[in-house]
């Protein structure tokens, strides 16, 4: 299957003479994803820094690199595919080199397991020489091979009644064996279980040791032990700093680490003209939805897993600078998700795991001067109710129709 970024990909950087970046979570199937390109090119070839003979070429004359394709071929289209080439010392300026040098004759990808974006430091600037993508999880979207929709015809669609059926054994499938395409496509439990467990201990023994050179590796890990049970809920750094019995700072670098390396990610709360606001802790999910037990915050992630994938695609191809935040007041009262398009609320979503009622008070009190939708997204299948313009509708219907 192609990826849904695809096309993407080709038409906004490749075709256009622009390096592409792919960055996003360990296993995601970046690798694989970056190769699916070499259909499209005559030439190709793929280089990871894990190489040893690779490691040597690029620390002594990446221009070097060069030499695998025929350049005489003048009309051939040229691939070369970088793995992980954040982790070598100095890689953005030779980087810079070699497509300054060879831009208009190779096209360039780039892959990595830790946000390329946050590299910046440093005199040079790749700015203007490259497109930055975001490659997430499998989504029930992607898996129905839907072709990704313009966020506002989306938007309106939602007003309509579903006119088919969405398979919610691939929602169920998705549920219980994450987005990550080893273990889904597996569907095996005990295979689901030893994948996870190798997972973390490669983002924390390797990525993180290689991003950071950190020496507490075995805190750190106890720490993402932590977090599974943070799932949902506004952060305390101050809490887990006691059961960790580190200093407050230390959890902090330890958890903007492992957010750069997409173990996690962040929701802050909106707070523009929301009167009464909650104005600091922002709540954390996991790409790997799996590790939550609790069959409510597991779904609630899955959600927000899905959600954000929608936001990242619809920024990185041009559609808006979209973002994703939640609502919450000091009065304790809260909506899941809050989907913001041009810093403007675009899209609430509470995801309920048994259908329930809407709680109109509440939603009315936290939405009051907002223009936009509110759905209720709830998990079991064939639900659909409009009342006083909120939605209710099942998750399989909800996911499909996003990236």
């Amino acid at each position: 299957m192609k990826r849904y970024l695809y096309q993407a990909v080709l038409d906004l950087a490749l075709k256009r003479k622009k390096m592409a970046w792919i960055s996003g979570p360990r296993q995601v199937g970046k690798t694989f994803f970056s190769k699916q390109f070499k259909d499209f090119f005559e030439q190709s070839e793929y280089k990871n820094w894990d190489e040893a003979d690779f490691r040597r070429l690029w620390t002594k004359s990446p221009n070097e690199i060069a030499k695998s394709f025929d350049l005489t071929l003048i009309h051939q289209k040229r691939l070369l595919i970088l793995d992980e080439i954040h982790k070598a010392k100095g890689w953005k300026q030779k980087l810079k080199g070699l497509f300054d040098h060879f831009g208009d004759e190779i096209s360039i990808v780039v892959t990595g397991s830790a946000r390329l974006n946050i590299f910046k430091k440093g005199a040079d600037s790749l700015m203007g020489r490259y497109l930055h993508f975001r490659l997430h999880p499998l989504s029930l979207g992607e898996l129905n091979g839907n072709a990704p929709l313009d966020p506002d015809a989306w938007l309106r669609g939602l007003s309509k009644p579903p006119t088919h059926s969405i398979s919610q054994k691939t929602l169920e499938r998705l549920f219980r064996f994450s987005g990550f395409p080893e273990p889904y496509f597996a569907q095996d439990e005990k295979i689901l279980s030893v994948w996870r467990r190798g997972r973390v201990e490669k983002i924390v023994r390797e990525d993180l040791r290689d991003l950071s050179r950190l020496p507490e590796l075995s805190q750190v890990e106890m720490l993402v032990s932590l977090l599974p049970s943070k799932i949902g809920s506004p952060l305390s750094v101050q809490s887990l700093r006691e059961d960790l019995e580190v200093a407050h700072d230390t959890v902090k670098r330890w958890l903007v680490y492992l957010n750069e390396l997409y173990y996690f990610f962040e929701i802050r709360p909106w707070t523009k003209s929301v009167a009464r606001s909650l104005k600091k802790e922002p709540k954390i999910y996991l790409y790997d939805w799996t590790e939550a037990e609790d069959p409510g915050s597991r779904y609630e992630n899955m959600v927000a897993v899905h959600l954000l994938k929608a936001c990242d695609y619809w920024t990185d191809t041009g559609h808006g600078n979209f973002q994703l935040y939640y609502l919450r007041n000091k009065e304790k009262q809260e909506i899941d998700f809050l989907v913001v398009k041009n810093r403007k609320p675009w899209l609430a979503v509470e995801a309920k795991y048994s259908d329930k009622a809407i709680q109109h008070k509440e939603v009315n009190q936290l939405l009051k001067g907002f223009d936009c939708k509110f759905v209720q997204v709830v998990y079991e299948d064939s639900i659909y109710r409009n009342h006083e313009e909120k939605l209710i509708m099942s998750a399989n219907q909800f996911l499909a129709g996003l990236p």
